[in-house]
């Protein structure tokens, strides 16, 4: 039997756009209510008053960056403080530097490795609390990226590659605590990622909303099975 998450609550970080607003919307087409994180407030709010438009559930907008600490307490305490749970946390904020390593430069390192790596540590240290009072879902989103490696992809496949590690350490360490743990590894995805702009060419690759509903079937899938590691490509190469 499918479990009900209507009136539960998430917090996604790097939500107002690409994956983390797809993860939105089908969340809030459930009826779940929504805190979307970004950089930018006034991005952040823009897209939480459309999201605001489309679904059952609530979005707010938070001012947020995964890689200060304080940051992310005070994210998690903002949707605490409006909602007084939390159900589930995305760490789906993420960043991409692509070159050799004799050009790869120490900040773009750093950058990468301190968002899509430290960020993820810094999130779940943040909302650890408040999951294991809802016994929740932690989900991560790293990539394709995460197990095949690249060329140009130094500091990306690091970051991936021990995001995917970090995700399945984690689950191991909190499902004593009635905590969930996923990573989804996504190939291929029509996003804004590394200042792409999604268009029509964009129609073989998967889709934000096909994400979103896989995160809608996770939470609404009985708590006694876990996908713990899951792998999803386009279905036909582009």
């Amino acid at each position: 039997m499918r479990q009900s998450i209507e009136n539960k609550t998430a917090l996604i970080t790097g939500g107002s756009k690409g994956i983390g607003y797809g993860i939105a919307a089908a969340l809030m087409a459930e009826g779940m209510h929504v805190a979307i994180t970004s950089r930018s407030l006034a991005a952040a709010q823009k897209a939480a008053d459309e999201l605001n438009q489309l679904g059952k559930g609530k979005a707010m907008a938070i001012e947020a960056d995964v890689r200060d600490y304080s940051s992310q307490e005070a994210a998690v305490q903002q949707l605490m403080d409006k909602w007084g749970r939390l159900d589930l946390l995305v760490a789906n904020a993420g960043i991409g530097h692509f070159a050799p390593i004799e050009d790869l430069s120490l900040a773009q390192w750093h950058e990468t490795i301190d968002t899509n790596l430290t960020g993820v540590f810094y999130s779940i240290k943040a909302g650890l609390e408040a999951l294991k009072s809802s016994k929740g879902f932690f989900i991560t989103i790293s990539s394709l990226a995460g197990t095949n490696f690249f060329a140009q992809g130094s500091a990306y496949n690091a970051s991936k590659f021990g995001l995917t590690g970090f995700t399945q350490a984690v689950m191991l360490d909190l499902r004593q605590h009635g905590i969930r743990c996923t990573t989804i590894m996504p190939g291929s995805v029509a996003t804004y990622f590394n200042n792409h702009e999604p268009n029509e060419k964009d129609a073989w690759k998967i889709q934000i909303e096909d994400l979103g509903q896989m995160v809608v079937d996770l939470m609404q899938m009985h708590p006694r099975t876990l996908p713990s590691k899951i792998e999803v490509r386009p279905s036909m190469p582009g």
